[in-house]
């Protein structure tokens, strides 16, 4: 019973301490995974030594670099590594095979074994792809060149960490036994990964199909789960590692038509435990041991940021990218990776580094990740100081955008090109109207620009490229990418530059409406209402209603920024995300013959007080319904239609019954 009790004691100290840390984490606009550190260094044996059990911990948070391995599993389609096949194979393949090389090398001349030099170039060649990817997407850089280059080296990495999970083990053995213990590791992984892609595919799909007729969500979570730590059971039983299983368990969903369902139910258990995984890495730094050896932390860290950087822009100049593309790349993956941190721990439990080396690369490798954000953020300016031709190019660009602008006004300004943007301008086209759109991706620009169409390469979130678009003589401008964050960061420039320029935008649903009417949006066009609202207009004028009376209805509805459509009644089989729930939802009341709010008017109950609002009251033999204004007095029967977030909801009906 204590030792229950005391290991509820040390999750709930690390509940409380991760939430803690990460809402910090949050509000500094750093990423969750230094909040998850922070709190495994503080409640840990080397700190407060609140965590009774950290064995107890590892075991759990192991679990977490399983589901991550599996994950990454799910991305490894065949047609997406072909697609990326110079970046992966090229850049990717060379980056990782030279940090080993040059590590093992500097091992190897300052008297150590080639096998903690194997061990340290292993380690130090992986990037955090949660930080990085997570990074470039806020910032709306995943499709620029460099952001495609830094994807394609971080699916290597993640590649390459199969083999080395396989290696840096055996690497502990014994000198004379070490080619027999790799040759055998690397025999078992290849029959496993044989037997499973030859096999598996077709009985993963057969699988899955049965278990998903049976239409029932939790059978088809816990066969995931299954699959996932059945194959993670069987490689462990095998002698290789459990995160191998798991990335064949994941390459063997992503062959099937239920990869992104799977990814989906996935995601909470793999962050969760993932975080987990974070916490227990910082409870395996020791303090007094990394300041003890402080210049050793210091020595690791310039080696690990300052080598793979030097390392990285050089590679990629070679293979034909721009100064700027190559310091970016550089920039970004200059840091230590979430599997690095799995490769040490490997590598310290087979006794392959010294425990004084090991801590201080541990302290490096935190504090890489620490700084890469701050590093990522400062890019342009790094990349302007560094890169004189960065200045031409930048220049260039604004040229190009300019040349397209310069003798028109009044025009459409398009920020991105994708499907909405080009059907918008074909639209614009046949009615004469002129624009200028601005996108990222080089060979759709070249496509288009071939073709005769105003669209240059260029960032919308730049200042300068939206006045070279001439957004000052704009009639309208048009963001036509469903990424909220990112349409804020630009309607701030966009206000800056022109603040009287109508700006329509473009939202995924409900919750974009708010933020980004706040932002300055002058028009929010949300998918989910306008297929509803299309939908409604065909089947009205199918059904008899003059076209006339049809197109003042719907832009009624426009004109009040959907207001008739916001909120839907939650059914019992609804699939609602996180997010979801604290959407606006209807609510029906019925007022019984005790409800306290009978004899009272709507307006005596002021219920909009509890954030709610009354979208109508239906009485009992009443033709139709009424609105707050016309129901007057309350009676028994009454059924009150409320529109509020679940919370607020659940106040106003309180109130409207017991008062």
């Amino acid at each position: 019973m204590q030792t229950t009790a005391n290991s509820l004691q040390s999750v709930l100290v690390l509940l409380a301490s991760s939430v803690l840390a990460v809402a910090v984490c949050r509000k500094l606009k750093l990423p969750a995974m230094i909040g998850y550190v922070a709190t495994g260094l503080a409640v840990g044996p080397h700190a407060l030594g609140l965590v009774s059990d950290r064995d107890e911990m590892r075991h759990l948070a192991e679990f977490g670099v399983v589901f991550l391995m599996f994950s990454i599993g799910l991305e490894f389609s065949l047609a997406k590594l072909l697609s990326m096949r110079r970046a992966v194979f090229g850049l990717g393949l060379a980056q990782v095979g030279l940090t080993v090389a040059v590590t093992t090398a500097a091992a190897l001349a300052v008297g150590a074994s080639w096998q903690s030099g194997f061990a340290l170039g292993g380690i130090m060649a992986m990037s955090s792809t949660a930080i990085v990817s997570k990074l470039l997407s806020d910032r709306g850089e995943l499709e620029t060149p460099h952001g495609r280059q830094v994807i394609g080296v971080l699916l290597f990495q993640d590649l390459a960490v199969v083999p080395l999970l396989v290696l840096v083990p055996a690497l502990g053995q014994p000198a004379d036994e070490i080619g027999i213990a790799v040759a055998l590791a690397l025999g078992k992984a290849a029959f496993a990964l044989g037997v499973i892609l030859l096999a598996g595919p077709r009985l993963m799909r057969a699988w899955l199909r049965v278990v998903a007729r049976r239409r029932s969500n939790e059978l088809f979570v816990l066969n995931v789960l299954l699959i996932t730590l059945l194959l993670a059971f069987l490689t462990d039983l095998a002698g290789l590692s459990l995160v191998l299983g798991a990335f064949l368990a994941g390459m063997l969903i992503s062959e099937t038509e239920y990869r992104y369902q799977v990814e989906a139910d996935i995601r909470p258990f793999r962050d969760v435990l993932l975080g987990l995984f974070f916490v227990t890495v910082g409870m395996m730094l020791d303090v007094r041991l990394v300041v003890g050896h402080f210049a050793l932390v210091l020595l690791f860290f310039a080696l690990l940021v300052g080598m793979k950087f030097a390392l990285i822009v050089a590679l990629s100049r070679i293979f034909g990218n721009p100064p700027g593309t190559a310091l970016r790349v550089a920039l970004a993956l200059a840091q230590g990776g979430e599997f690095g941190l799995v490769l040490l721990t490997l590598a310290g439990g087979a006794s392959v580094l010294p425990e004084e080396v090991a801590q201080a690369l541990l302290g490096a490798m935190i504090l890489s990740m620490v700084v890469s954000p701050f590093l990522i953020a400062a890019s342009d300016r790094i990349v302007m100081r560094l890169s004189r031709s960065e200045w031409m190019l930048r220049s260039l660009e604004l040229h190009r955008v300019a040349a397209q602008s310069i003798d028109i006004e009044g025009h459409v300004v398009i920020l991105g090109y994708g499907r909405n943007g080009q059907r918008l301008a074909r639209l614009l086209d046949a009615e004469g109207v002129r624009y200028v759109a601005l996108d990222l991706d080089p060979e759709r620009v070249r496509e288009a620009a071939l073709a005769g169409e105003a669209v240059v390469f260029a960032d919308s979130a730049r200042r300068e490229a939206l006045a070279a678009a001439g957004i000052s003589r704009a009639a309208a401008v048009v963001v036509t990418f469903a990424d909220t964050a990112a349409a804020v960061r630009v309607l701030a420039l966009i206000h800056d530059e022109n603040p009287s320029v109508p700006v329509i935008v473009r939202a995924r649903d409900e919750a974009d409406i708010g933020p980004l009417t706040a932002a300055g949006a002058s028009e929010v066009v949300p998918e989910a209402f306008e297929s509803g609202v299309m939908l409604a207009s065909h089947t009205l004028v199918w059904v008899g209603v003059p076209l006339s009376r049809v197109m003042r209805r719907m832009s009624q509805v426009r004109g009040e920024q959907y207001h008739l459509l916001r909120g839907l009644f939650r059914g019992e089989g609804d699939e609602m995300d996180g997010e979801g729930e604290a959407l606006a939802r209807l609510h029906s009341v019925t007022l019984d013959a005790h409800a306290s709010a009978l004899g009272k008017s709507l307006a005596e109950l002021a219920l909009e007080k509890t954030g709610v609002q009354v979208r109508a009251v239906r009485r009992p033999g009443a033709k139709s319904k009424f609105s707050a204004g016309e129901a007057g007095v309350l009676q028994a029967g009454d059924v009150v239609v409320l529109l509020g977030p679940p919370e607020s909801l659940a106040n106003a009906e309180y109130r409207l019954l017991r008062g």
